[in-house]
């Protein structure tokens, strides 16, 4: 799989939910969250197997997470590490920060 055939998906429940992404049989990257009601969305774990690091995946995750709070006009507040550095590198998503 080519970085540009990434398919992120949206798998959500009553109260949490995650971003995935299929990269092989048996191996996926995925942001995980809660969320109650209308309520923003916390972000509270993102990872990536070993053998797929470094080539932006998980930006890529955080960035599907970005588009649907503008989209549907959510906020998001960041527990995962990471999200929270590239809110830091990003200072134009500050606006949707909770």
């Amino acid at each position: 799989m080519t970085e540009g055939e990434y398919k992120i998906t949206r798998e959500e429940g009553p109260t949490r939910g995650r971003y995935v992404i299929r990269l092989a049989p048996g191996a996926e990257a995925e942001m995980t969250y809660r969320k109650a009601g209308s309520g923003p969305m916390i972000i509270d774990h993102t990872g990536v197997p070993p053998e797929f690091e470094g080539r932006g995946i998980a930006l890529r995750l955080v960035k599907a997470a970005i588009a649907d709070a503008r989209q549907e006009s959510f906020r998001i507040t960041p527990v995962c590490s990471y999200v929270v550095a590239q809110f830091r590198r990003h200072p134009e998503w500050a606006v949707l920060l909770s």
